[in-house]
C-alpha cells in the first residue's frame, strides 16, 4: 500500500478532526485507503432530467435543473425545517430539509443554476422533495461526475454532520483528485493478463465515478476478483503452513476396539458415504500431520457413528478422545447413545456438563489425568482450565458453528502434540461458502441417508387453516404417532414469546383434553430437572404432544415423533427450519412438517416457506439461505451475518470466487512461499493487509 493511502482520514480536504472522529466511529474509516474502499452499494442514473410539471406519484426519483429563488428556516424545535422554492421553466416545487439545516442555511445563491435530485412526495395536494441532493451546475469537481452517480452507506449521526451519501461522494471527489499514480498495483502481471483485469488505479476511479456501464462492470470484476483472490491466497497459505509445520499423532493400527465394533456391534449397515468418510479420516490420521477435517451431512445422515468409529481408532492407538456438543441436551444424547453402543467393548467414558456435581467432576478430573477415562463427552465445560487429559489424541466438535473460535482453540491446546480434529455440522454448507469459510480444512460430505428413510412431507398453512392442522394432528395421534409443536423464542421479546408459548399450550390443552391426551411443555426458562422430566415423558411415549421452543432444535431423537408443527414459521431462518424439521423422520413411518404462519408474508418469508416445501435437500436449502442471510466472518470470531467483504458477494459471485481460488492455487503450487520475484508484490500486499488483524483462522 502506498504511503499516501495510509494518511489519516482527517487530513483529507472536507474532513478535519471532528468529522474524522465521526467517520472512524460510524464507518470505521481511519485512512484514505479506507475511504477509497468504501464502495457504493448502488448507482443512480443521472442522465435524464424532468420538468417540475412532469412529476407524478409513479416516479421513484426525479432530477431537475433550474434556480432556487428563495430559502428560509421556519418552525420551532422539533418542527424546525429549511424550505427552499425551486423553479424551472414549467413551474415551482418546494425542497424541504429537517436535518443538517445549519450546514445548508445560506448556501443557496440567487442567479446560480442548480441540479436537484430527490424522491417526490405528495403533501396537501402538492409535491415536494425532502432532503434532495442539490449541486450547482459548473462546480469545480464536475469533471469527476458521471452519468451513474454512486450511492454510499451512511448513518443518522453522519447525516446530521452533512455526511449523507452526497457528502461522502464529495469526499470521494476530493480523494479522486489526489490519487493519480498513488494506487500501486497489487496483483502480478500473469494474473492480470490471464483474467483481462483493468489496472487497480483505473478500477478505483471507475467504481466511484463510472464513465459508463461497461467500465463500471470491469471495475467491479477487478475489485471483486482482487478481494476474493487475496482471501483465497491467505486461506491456502495457512493450509500449506499447517500441513508443513504442525506435527500430528500417527495412528499406526486399526485394533480390537474398531474391528470388534465394526464386525459385531454396529447396529446397521454403513452407507457408502459413511465408509468413504471413515476411510478419509483413517488416511489423515496415518500421515504424521495433524488432521483438521470438516464432516458435513444432512440431518440424520449418520455423522455420529462416523465420529464414534474415528474415536475407536484413537483409543486403539492408546490415546484419549473427547466430543464437545453445544448444548447439554445434545451432550447427554451423545453420551447415552455412545455408552449403549460401546458397552460391550468395556470402554471407560464419562459425561461432563455444567450440571455435573462436584463428586462427578473430581472423579472425571482424576481419571482423565491418570488415563483411565478413554472418552469424555460434554459441553463447553470440557474447555475449563482444570480439565486435563493424560494423552488427548482425537477431538470431535459437533455443530461447530455454535462454538466461538477461541473456545475451539482452548480445546485444541489441551494436548502436547496437537490432536486430530474432526468437526461435524448438520447444516450443509454451500460449496462456495465451504471453499471460503473452511478453505483451509479438508472436507468430507456424507451425501446419503440411511436406507429406509422416507422424505419428510412439508406443507405451509396460514392461520385460517388451523382447524385443518388440528384435525391432522388428531388423526396422526390416533395412529399412535407423537407431535412436536414449536414456538419461536427471540431474546428481544422473551416475555411476549413465553406468553405466546403458554397461550399455545393452553389452546392445545383445550383441543386435546386430558385424560385422553397428555401434553409436555419445554422451554429455556425451565429448570434442568423439569426440562429433563418433560422430555423423558415424551421420549417414553407418555405424552403425545411436545410444546417447546427451539431448545429441541438439536438433541432430541424420538423415532415415534412423526409430525413437526412450527408456529410463526416466518420468524425462523431457513437453516433453523431445516434443523427443526430434522427432529422428525427418524422412524419407519411417513413424517410431516407443517409450517404455520400469518397470512401476510414478506417476499423473503414466502421464499423460505416455498423452499422448505419444495425440497428436503439441505445443500439446496443452504444455497438459498446464503443468498438471504449472507455468510459469516471467516478470519474473525464472528460466524454469522455478513462476511467481512467490501465488494464481493459469495452468494452472487461464485464464478469469480472459482477463478480467484484457481489462480491462487496455481501460484502456490509453483511458489508455495511467494519467494519468486514476480510474486513479491503479492507477499508484500498480504503482509500489509493483515498486520493489524488477529488471525483466528488457523483454529479448525
Amino acid at each position: 500500500m502506498s504511503v499516501f493511502l495510509e494518511n489519516p482520514i482527517e487530513y483529507l480536504k472536507g474532513v478535519g478532526p471532528q468529522r474524522g472522529e465521526l467517520l472512524k466511529k460510524e464507518l470505521q474509516l481511519f485512512t484514505f485507503n479506507d475511504l477509497l474502499c468504501l464502495y457504493p452499494f448502488r448507482y443512480v442514473d443521472r442522465t435524464k432530467f424532468y420538468k417540475v410539471q412532469e412529476i407524478n406519484e409513479e416516479l421513484p426519483y426525479v432530477q431537475l435543473r433550474g434556480h432556487i429563488i428563495r430559502s428560509e428556516v421556519i418552525g420551532q424545535k422539533m418542527a424546525r425545517r429549511l424550505v427552499a422554492l425551486f423553479k424551472d421553466d414549467s413551474g415551482t416545487i418546494e425542497l424541504v430539509w429537517f436535518q443538517g439545516i445549519k450546514w445548508l442555511e445560506g448556501k443557496f445563491k440567487p442567479g446560480i443554476e442548480y441540479i436537484v435530485f430527490g424522491k417526490p412526495t405528495e403533501y396537501k395536494g402538492r409535491f415536494n422533495l425532502a432532503h434532495p441532493d442539490v449541486e450547482a451546475v459548473g462546480e469545480d469537481n464536475q469533471k469527476l461526475n458521471s452519468a451513474l452517480q454512486a450511492v454510499y452507506p451512511s448513518t443518522e449521526l453522519l447525516k446530521v454532520r452533512g455526511l449523507d451519501s452526497k457528502g461522502i461522494l464529495k469526499l470521494q471527489q476530493s480523494l479522486a483528485l489526489l490519487i493519480h499514480n498513488n494506487i500501486p498495483e497489487n496483483i502480478c502481471n500473469s494474473v492480470i493478463q490471464e483474467f483481462f483485469l483493468i489496472s487497480r488505479e483505473q478500477a478505483c476511479k471507475q467504481i466511484h465515478f463510472p464513465e459508463n456501464a461497461e467500465l463500471l462492470k470491469k471495475a467491479q470484476f477487478r475489485l471483486k476478483f482482487e478481494e476474493l483472490f487475496f482471501l483465497q491466497l491467505k486461506i491456502l497459505q495457512q493450509k500449506n503452513t499447517r500441513i508443513e509445520t504442525t506435527q500430528g499423532i500417527v495412528f499406526t493400527r486399526v485394533g480390537d476396539y474398531f474391528n470388534t465394533f465394526y464386525k459385531e456391534h454396529l447396529p446397521f449397515e454403513l452407507t457408502n458415504a459413511q465408509k468413504r468418510v471413515i476411510k478419509e479420516i483413517r488416511s489423515d490420521c496415518g500421515t504424521g500431520k495433524q488432521m483438521n477435517r470438516l464432516v458435513q451431512g444432512d440431518v440424520g445422515s449418520g455423522k455420529t457413528i462416523v465420529a464414534l468409529m474415528s474415536i475407536l481408532l484413537a483409543i486403539d492407538n492408546g490415546y484419549q478422545a473427547c466430543l464437545m456438543a453445544p448444548t447439554e441436551i445434545l451432550a447427554v444424547q451423545h453420551f447415552e447413545g455412545i455408552q449403549q453402543l460401546v458397552e460391550p467393548l468395556g470402554i471407560q467414558l464419562a459425561l461432563l456438563t455444567g450440571s455435573s456435581k462436584a463428586k462427578e467432576r473430581r472423579y472425571i478430573h482424576e481419571n482423565l489425568e491418570n488415563g483411565t477415562l478413554q472418552l469424555l463427552i460434554g459441553t463447553h465445560a470440557l474447555i475449563e482450565d482444570n480439565v486435563k487429559f493424560k494423552q488427548l489424541g482425537f477431538v470431535v466438535i459437533d455443530e461447530q458453528h455454535r462454538f466461538g473460535v477461541a473456545q475451539r482453540a482452548k480445546l485444541r491446546d489441551k494436548a502436547q502434540i496437537p490432536p486430530h480434529i474432526l468437526i461435524m455440522t448438520a447444516t450443509p454448507i454451500p460449496r462456495t461458502l465451504a471453499m471460503t469459510l473452511y478453505g483451509d480444512l479438508d472436507t468430507s460430505v456424507i451425501d446419503e441417508l440411511p436406507p429406509g428413510r422416507k422424505p419428510i412431507k412439508t406443507m405451509h398453512l396460514g392461520d385460517n387453516q388451523r382447524l385443518r392442522m388440528l384435525g391432522f394432528i388428531r388423526e396422526q395421534i390416533s395412529l399412535g404417532r407423537q407431535v412436536y409443536v414449536v414456538y419461536p423464542l427471540i431474546k428481544e421479546s422473551e416475555k411476549l414469546d413465553l406468553k405466546n408459548l403458554q397461550e399455545g399450550y393452553e389452546s392445545l390443552e383445550r383441543e386435546f383434553p386430558m385424560p385422553q391426551y397428555q401434553i409436555s411443555i419445554v422451554h429455556g426458562k425451565m429448570s434442568a430437572d423439569k426440562k429433563d422430566f418433560e422430555m423423558a415423558r415424551f421420549v417414553k411415549g407418555e405424552t403425545q404432544i411436545m410444546v417447546a421452543t427451539t431448545v429441541i432444535e438439536v438433541g432430541v431423537n424420538v423415532p415415534n415423533a412423526s409430525i413437526m408443527v412450527i408456529e410463526s414459521a416466518e420468524r425462523f431462518g431457513l437453516s433453523q427450519l431445516h434443523q427443526l424439521r430434522g427432529r422428525v423422520g427418524r422412524g419407519a413411518e411417513q413424517s410431516f412438517c407443517i409450517l404455520m404462519s400469518s397470512f401476510k408474508l414478506s417476499q423473503e418469508s414466502k421464499l423460505r416457506m416455498d423452499t422448505m416445501c419444495r425440497t428436503n435437500d439441505g445443500f439446496e436449502i443452504s444455497e438459498v439461505d446464503l443468498q438471504l442471510r449472507g455468510p459469516g466472518d471467516i478470519e474473525g470470531t464472528q460466524q454469522s451475518g455478513i462476511l467481512n467483504l467490501r465488494i464481493a458477494d459469495l452468494a452472487k459471485d461464485q464464478q469469480i470466487l472459482q477463478y480467484a481460488r484457481n489462480a491462487a492455487q496455481k501460484i502456490l503450487n509453483e511458489d508455495p512461499h511467494l519467494q519468486k520475484e514476480e510474486n513479491t508484490i503479492l507477499s508484500q500486499y498480504l503482509i500489509n493487509s493483515t498486520k493489524h488483524r488477529v488471525n483466528w483462522s488457523k483454529v479448525a
